[in-house]
C-alpha cells in the first residue's frame, strides 16, 4: 500500500476482487476510526487493526464503519506470529503468547470486532474459550516440508489451520518466493477444496 497507493486497490475492487487491507492500524482512536472509515471509502472487503490498541480504540472504529450502509469486516491483531515467549518478555508482557492472544480476542469481540487475526496455534484454545461466531484469520501458513528459517516463528500448515478452526488464512512468501507462484497458489487453494469444501 506504502509503494502502490490506494488507487491499486481501487483497481482490484473495481474488477470484483474482495480486497483486505492488511495495514494493522494502531493509533489514538479517532486516528484509527479515520482510517478505518478511509478504507472503508476504497471499498475493501475487510479491513485489520491492532487489538493492543485498546477497547476504545476498537469500539471508535466499529462504530465509524457501522454508520456505512455495507461496513468491511473489522478485524483485530492479537499477536504478530513473528513473536514468540521470549519477545513478549522483551515487551513487558509476563504471560504466555495463548493467554495474550485469548485476552486480547476477548476484548476484540467486546468492543465489537467481527474477528481476529491469530496464529494456528492458538487456534483450538481460541476454539474452545471463545464464541465460535468469532472469525479468525490465520497468518503465518507455511509447508511441512518448507519450515521458515524466516523471521515467522508461530506457524501452521494449511491442514491443521483450517483443521483447528479458522476461517481464513493469509499465505504470503510460500506463493510470493515460490518458483512457480501460480502453481503453488494453486495447490494450496487444491488442499482447501479437496478436505475442507462440500463436494458440490
Amino acid at each position: 500500500f506504502t509503494r502502490s497507493g490506494p488507487e491499486l486497490v481501487r483497481e482490484l475492487t473495481r474488477r470484483g476482487f474482495d480486497v483486505f487491507l492488511d495495514l494493522k492500524f494502531h493509533d489514538i482512536p479517532n486516528t484509527v476510526a479515520q482510517a478505518c472509515r478511509a478504507a472503508a471509502d476504497l471499498g475493501v472487503w475487510m479491513v485489520n487493526l491492532h487489538a493492543s490498541g485498546g477497547r476504545r480504540m476498537m469500539e471508535a472504529a466499529r462504530e465509524r464503519l457501522a454508520a456505512r450502509p455495507e461496513p468491511p469486516l473489522l478485524i483485530a491483531v492479537t499477536v504478530l506470529t513473528s513473536l514468540d515467549r521470549g519477545d513478549l518478555d522483551d515487551l513487558g508482557f509476563k504471560c504466555d503468547v495463548e493467554a495474550l492472544v485469548l485476552s486480547r480476542a476477548r476484548r476484540a469481540l467486546e468492543a465489537g470486532c467481527d474477528g481476529v487475526v491469530a496464529s494456528g496455534l492458538e487456534l483450538p484454545a481460541m476454539r474452545r474459550a471463545i464464541d465460535k461466531r468469532l472469525l479468525v484469520v490465520t497468518p503465518g501458513i507455511r509447508p511441512v516440508e518448507n519450515r521458515p528459517s524466516d523471521d515467522q516463528k508461530r506457524v501452521v500448515t494449511v491442514e491443521q489451520a483450517f483443521a483447528d478452526g479458522a476461517n481464513y488464512i493469509v499465505v504470503g512468501r510460500p506463493i510470493r518466493d515460490a518458483k512457480d507462484p501460480r502453481a503453488a497458489a494453486e495447490a494450496i487453494q487444491q488442499t482447501i477444496a479437496q478436505r475442507f469444501l462440500p463436494a458440490s
